[in-house]
């Protein structure tokens, strides 16, 4: 592993999204040390409201999420962007909703080889078979899920709350290819852990409207 993709995954351990999670992004080469960004928030600011980084900070990032399908397709993005940059991803994100028919969970859960194949050539994506066999499983473990506890979601409020090393202990027991940052960003993202956004961020109040799980918690105000 080079020095640089281990000082990304190091960095993206971090309670926020800092900025080493999109360092590869070409608007950020320009910045000395010193003026980089100290968190997500501060970093997609330069941003117009169309760049995929801003679109996503300002709509998605740190908001409940209660359907299934958009859960797991969170989930599978997360897994899909180990080792790699969230720009990555968020360029791709099209491409993997298409890829992986809109992330329907009975539908990936019922891939075959064939599937496996066509998502392995599929250019528009990340084309990893660790990756994409995590996903396949993954769908029907969810589908488990569903049928044990009525949603994906209801899965995730019975068992919240919880540390963030407690729900990464659950997670690897539960599915495949999901490691402590993985865990974490889905869980920040989703709102079922503090620190997407910063508490001066413009977006802070629009996150707390959609009312995420870790804001009922008294443990974690104020942390967030």
């Amino acid at each position: 592993m080079s020095r640089k993709a281990r000082k990304d995954r190091k960095d993206k351990n971090q309670t926020l999204r800092f900025f080493a999670s999109i360092a590869r992004h070409k608007h950020f080469e320009q910045y000395h040390m010193a003026e980089k960004p100290k968190s997500y928030c501060e970093a997609v600011e330069q941003y117009d409201s169309s760049n995929v980084h801003r679109m996503y900070h300002d709509s998605k990032y740190g908001f409940r999420i209660e359907e299934d399908d958009k859960l797991f397709e969170l989930l599978i993005l997360e897994i899909f962007q180990a080792g790699l940059s969230w720009t990555t991803i968020l360029n791709k994100r099209e491409n993997f909703n298409h890829a992986f028919h809109c992330f329907d969970i009975s539908k990936v859960a019922a891939y075959q080889e064939e599937d496996r194949q066509r998502l392995l050539n599929d250019a528009g994506i990340i084309r990893n078979r660790l990756k994409i066999d995590a996903a396949i499983h993954n769908a029907n473990v969810v589908l488990q899920l569903k049928r044990e506890f009525g949603s994906f979601g209801k899965w995730l409020d019975q068992n919240h709350p919880r540390s963030k090393q407690e729900w990464v202990k659950l997670f690897k027991q539960t599915f495949k290819f999901t490691g402590g940052e993985i865990v974490n960003e889905f869980l920040m993202s989703c709102g079922y852990l503090p620190g997407a956004h910063i508490e001066d961020c413009p977006v802070y109040k629009d996150a707390i409207k959609s009312n995420p799980p870790w804001f009922k918690n008294p443990a974690f105000i104020g942390n967030f």
